[in-house]
């Protein structure tokens, strides 16, 4: 398992490299001129040299991405063009909302989507599991900005049961955080819920319809324990995979679902530096984010192997 775990690290690096050279060329790539951007349009042609060369934009672009690059894997992601301010301590600051929004989602995937899977195989073909196909369908066609819309429509201008907007810190008033945080985490688990209960209805039934299921159930075994303790341990690896290949999608929601709900978080910082065209700020966030997408699935893969001992590695 060590020496897995330290290859599995080991090839991190290679992908990282080639992420940040797509990430880096993209953003270069951007029509206009960040110095037009930060100084405004009337600034004139010295004082954005000026900033150019301050800015080091002046340098080839195979040295900006050599100097940003070698300063990321010590932990330096540059600095703010607009603030000065140190990238690492900016994405500091939004990432415990975008953290938290994401663990939450995730909570309600395993409390909602997993159950619901579950149902939906064991009543096969009945009026619950097509209520639960249909409301899976619905989830997976919404687009995060209609359902965003929706959801304060409802229940924020409608019924005024939970706050259509604004962020308040756990710290400071953690029932008023989790009440901000309700109506962002059901936009951006709402697809992933549908994509684990649609999973998990799919590989229960395939292993219902093992042998060894039917063997248990011919024992004389009770219903719930040949499901959660036979078919469910096997049937729930595929579902281990998609969670964790929709954490990447999650990311992504959260810069849609952030700015319609105002959370200052990875997603509203990521928005809000592309339009101000603070391109260190971009590079960081999304640099951190794929680190994390990479890890996630890294813990997924050490998963199976404690979900089902016949993986080793």
């Amino acid at each position: 398992m060590t020496a897995y775990l330290i290859r599995r690290l080991a090839q991190l690096v290679p992908v990282l490299l080639v992420v940040s050279m797509v990430l880096f060329a993209l953003l270069r790539l951007l029509p206009g001129d960040p110095t037009a951007a930060i100084l405004g349009q009337d600034a004139s042609a010295a004082d954005r040299a000026a900033l150019r060369a301050d800015l080091g934009l002046d340098a080839p672009v195979w040295k900006q991405y050599f100097d940003w690059i070698t300063g990321a894997f010590t932990g330096n992601l540059g600095r703010s063009w607009l603030t000065g301010e140190d990238v690492a301590s900016v994405i500091a600051d939004r990432l415990p909302a975008t953290v938290e929004l994401g663990i939450i989602a995730l909570v309600l995937t395993i409390v909602v989507g997993l159950p619901a899977g579950i149902l939906a195989a064991v009543r096969n073909r009945t009026k619950t599991d097509a209520a639960m196909t249909t409301a899976s369908v619905f989830a997976l066609s919404t687009p995060h900005f209609y359902l965003a819309t929706l959801l304060i429509l409802v229940f924020g201008l409608w019924l005024r049961v939970l706050p259509a907007s604004g962020y308040v810190p756990f710290t400071d008033d953690p029932l008023g955080n989790l009440q901000h945080m309700v109506l962002p985490a059901i936009t951006v688990g709402a697809t992933i819920i549908a994509v684990v209960l649609r999973q998990t209805r799919g590989s229960l039934l395939a292993a219902l319809g093992e042998d060894y299921v039917r063997t248990a159930r011919a024992t004389g075994l009770a219903t719930r324990r040949v499901v959660t303790v036979y078919a469910l341990r096997n049937a729930v690896v595929p579902v281990v995979t998609v969670t964790a290949l929709q954490i990447g999608a999650l990311m992504s929601a959260t810069v849609v679902t952030e700015t319609i709900f105002t959370l200052p978080g990875m997603g509203t910082l990521v928005v809000n530096s592309i339009f101000s065209r603070d391109l260190p700020v971009v590079q960081g966030s999304v640099l951190v984010v794929v680190v994390f997408v990479l890890l996630v699935n890294l813990v997924a893969d050490l998963l199976y192997a404690w979900l089902d001992p016949r993986i080793t590695y």
